[in-house]
């Protein structure tokens, strides 16, 4: 597939997958981009993100603005910004939609979810900027971005370390995510039934209490400070901090001081030096949840891990077969795990992803980190894995690490990410 096709190809799935409208409750307008057409119809915080890096790889730098506008349209005079954005008047999907929810805005208007997600908004801002150089855009949102931050680090710093606590799976991004096993003391293996009822006691619990975090903290359900959240917050607080710095704003060095104070902390709990591994932590003792999953890795992309450990790390588990060197890489949990499933697991028609295929998020962040430590050539590897994905089976939800084949939502965005991944 050349470059030309293939930028046709992910322009026609954004537009199709493109959701316009007018909230007359908000008074506002809205423009999104759905992951896909029919399967996932809300906005969802990190997939506006990865929209907008997409959108600006095609140029479509106005409709990547207005995505960023949107999801920032019912921000809450705290900061808060909840991880799905619910702009028609739908019903409920299933349970997780209903105990996501914020309250007090009811199910049958525009509301948000209770519930955050890792945050890419000031790195998105950055690449729009980067692109349009609008000075206008970038005034409008800041303000707005520090907000949401100060929200986080004032009401997710449950331990005073610096350190973000999520207080459900859905919150990492990565929902049912091997590691959080332990945590919901699931035995492990291929996600079925039993998972799926943890899942919703342990979210129903934050629902029940009426998502007053204090409440949440005490019964201790589900307190995890997670590899992948941390790692990407922290960065967008590097970015903010840039940010700032291009505004003539003084809140600048505050950030990356904060930023820095969080990848010194996770070199401190997460980091396993025998393992050459940074791996979730949970409880206020910081137990590592040892489950060797790409986000091990993405600290990497942190100024302040050596650049010898990085490179320790692509090492021994990226270019390790034992682990993630599989002929579609990279799978979304080590092959050396007994949870790597790989084929197409389904309960009440959900495939879990997160326990064996590869996912394109996770290509699109491990290259911008390969790229950086200067592995060019194992950085090429993944963006042509990714055009050899989409070539063998379409925009899909993910695909089998051994076999390219695709699986879940078709007409998916986030393989789009490939035009994001230049050498």
């Amino acid at each position: 597939m050349d470059e030309l096709e293939l930028r046709k190809k992910v322009r026609d799935i954004m537009f199709l997958n493109l959701q316009a409208g007018y909230s007359h409750y908000l008074k506002t307008h809205f423009v999104y981009n759905k992951p896909s057409f029919e399967r996932y119809p809300y906005q969802w915080w990190w997939d506006t993100c990865f929209h907008i890096y997409i959108l600006c790889a095609l140029g479509e730098y106005e409709l990547a603005k207005q995505n960023l506008m949107s999801l920032f349209a019912m921000q809450e005079p705290d900061g808060f910004v909840g991880h799905m954005i619910y702009w028609q008047l739908l019903l409920p999907k299933n349970i997780f939609t209903i105990i996501e929810a914020k309250r007090p805005r009811g199910y049958l208007r525009p509301h948000m979810s209770a519930l955050i997600q890792p945050s890419f908004v000031a790195q998105s801002l950055e690449r729009i900027y980067e692109k349009t150089g609008d000075r206008e855009f970038l005034t409008l949102m800041l303000p707005k971005i520090k907000k949401y931050h100060k929200w986080v680090i004032s009401n997710r710093a449950f331990d005073g370390d610096s350190l973000i606590t999520i207080i459900a799976p859905v919150e990492s991004g990565i929902d049912w995510k091997p590691s959080y096993d332990e945590v919901l003391k699931f035995s492990g293996g291929p996600a079925n039934w039993k998972l799926y009822f943890k899942m919703v006691f342990s979210q129903t619990g934050n629902f029940l209490d009426k998502y007053d975090l204090q409440r949440i903290k005490n019964a201790n359900r589900f307190l995890v400070k997670d590899v992948g959240v941390n790692t990407i917050n922290a960065l967008d607080l590097y970015a903010l901090s840039r940010l700032c710095e291009i505004a003539n704003d003084g809140d600048g060095e505050n950030y990356k001081a904060h930023a820095i104070g969080m990848s010194t902390r996770m070199l401190e709990v997460m980091y396993d030096e025998a393992d050459d591994a940074f791996y979730d932590v949970y409880g206020p003792d910081n137990v590592k949840l040892r489950v060797i999953t790409p986000t091990v890795l993405f600290p990497m992309a942190l100024p302040k891990v050596p650049t010898d450990l990085s490179n320790r790390m692509i090492i021994r588990y990226l270019k390790s077969e034992e682990h993630f060197a599989l002929p579609f890489p990279i799978p979304s949990v080590s092959i050396s795990e007994k949870s790597f499933v790989p084929d197409r697991q389904q309960f009440r028609g959900q495939e879990f992803l997160w326990r064996g295929p590869t996912w394109a998020f996770y290509n699109w962040f491990l290259f911008r980190c390969l790229k950086e430590e200067g592995f060019v050539e194992e950085a090429a590897k993944l963006r042509e894995t990714m055009i050899s994905l989409i070539e063998r089976s379409g925009f899909c939800e993910y695909y089998n690490p051994l076999t390219g084949e695709g699986y879940g939502a078709e007409r998916f965005t986030w393989s789009g990410l490939v035009l994001d991944m230049e050498i």
